[in-house]
């Protein structure tokens, strides 16, 4: 009994487990089906609600009976919508959801578009500014780097922030006369087809789906030459860095060009010296090679002298020696004599000189 009991039990609970994921998912299904219905009476005005109340069915007492049978029977019982109207309000709802998808995808499209050219017009800005940094670098900082003048350097930046200044007025002049032009032309347009319309001949659809197709056409050509300005303003800023490059391996060449000029001429003028040099040493060699000559000329015509002869010479040039520093001697104190001699003439001329003027 206990078993059958038991048994029982678990076979209610796995019924009441069905029937509460069954609940579950009509609960599910139901609020689906209330969001989209109050989606769609969200949609309806409450005028034309008015309106076909009050114009659907009879009119009269037998109205106002069958209003009061309806109330009496809605207080006994919930009314629900129809499989057809279910279906017409999901195919409404269907029909604004994809009304709502494609004005959130031209919404997007535009967003899109502007986000573009954003991007195309940041590309461009970008573009614009590094070629002014690029000339502002040429132009102002390498002349500050290479000149220490500090008034100088002052005065070329406000020389060259007052010419783009006035460069930025032009363009914005030119700028504003193209867009008073365009609005010249908008106007001529407009007036244009407001006579069209006067005189009968508006544009159909097919007019105005013609007319966007020219008009998108139009936007890809516009974009297309967009493309191939901003390719070719960025071959124009490669263009002007190469420039810049060339220009500075230009300038390093002609620094060496002038440096190996100097060098040359400083090893000509050493050239010429040394030439000078050459043609003294060879005078020298010529005169030494005569010398030579000579000297080998006398070395071939020597002849030894005899061993007494050579004595005596010896002999007698020792006795010279010794008579010329006899007489070196005598000269020595003769010369003190004469000092001794001089000073005491001068000092005797001075007292034979003293007396004079006193007198």
């Amino acid at each position: 009994m206990a078993e059958l009991e038991d048994s029982e039990l678990l076979e209610d609970k796995r019924r009441l487990v069905d029937l509460i994921h069954n609940l579950r998912r009509s609960n599910e299904f139901l609020r689906a089906e209330t969001d989209v219905f109050e989606r769609y009476c969200g949609r309806l005005d409450p005028r034309e609600l008015v309106v076909q109340s009050g114009t659907d069915g009879d009119t009269g007492p037998s109205r106002a009976r069958k209003t009061t049978r309806a109330r009496t029977m809605t207080q006994e019982k919930l009314q629900q919508l129809t499989l057809e109207q279910k279906c017409d309000v999901a195919q409404r709802e269907m029909d604004e959801m994809r009304d709502d998808l494609e004005k959130l995808k031209d919404t997007s499209e535009r967003v899109m578009l502007n986000l573009k050219a954003t991007l195309e017009e940041a590309d461009v800005r970008l573009v614009e500014v590094k070629k002014a940094s690029n000339e502002f670098d040429r132009d102002v900082a390498k002349i500050l780097r290479e000149k220490k003048g500090v008034m100088m350097g002052a005065e070329k930046v406000i020389r060259y922030f007052e010419d783009r200044m006035r460069a930025k007025d032009t363009l914005v002049e030119k700028l504003r006369l193209k867009n008073a032009a365009l609005l010249v032309q908008k106007r001529k347009l407009r007036l244009q087809m407001l006579q069209k319309e006067e005189m009968g001949e508006a544009l159909h659809e097919v007019d105005f789906q013609q007319l966007k197709i020219e008009n998108s056409q139009y936007l890809e050509r516009i974009d297309e030459r967009n493309q191939d300005l901003l390719r070719l303003k960025l071959l124009a800023g490669n263009t002007l860095q190469i420039l810049n490059s060339y220009k500075k391996k230009l300038q390093n060449t002609t620094c060496e060009s002038k440096l190996l000029s100097s060098d040359i001429a400083s090893r000509r003028e050493m050239l010429v010296k040394i030439e000078e040099e050459t043609e003294q040493a060879e005078e020298e060699r010529v005169k030494a090679e005569v010398l030579n000559r000579k000297l080998r000329g006398q070395l071939a015509d020597y002849r030894v002298p005899p061993v007494l002869q050579y004595i005596t010479a010896k002999a007698s040039h020792n006795q010279l020696e010794h008579i010329v520093r006899a007489w070196e001697r005598k000269v020595e104190i003769s010369e003190m004599a004469l000092k001794t001699h001089s000073k005491a003439w001068n000092k005797l001329r001075a007292i034979a000189a003293g007396p004079g003027p006193a007198s």
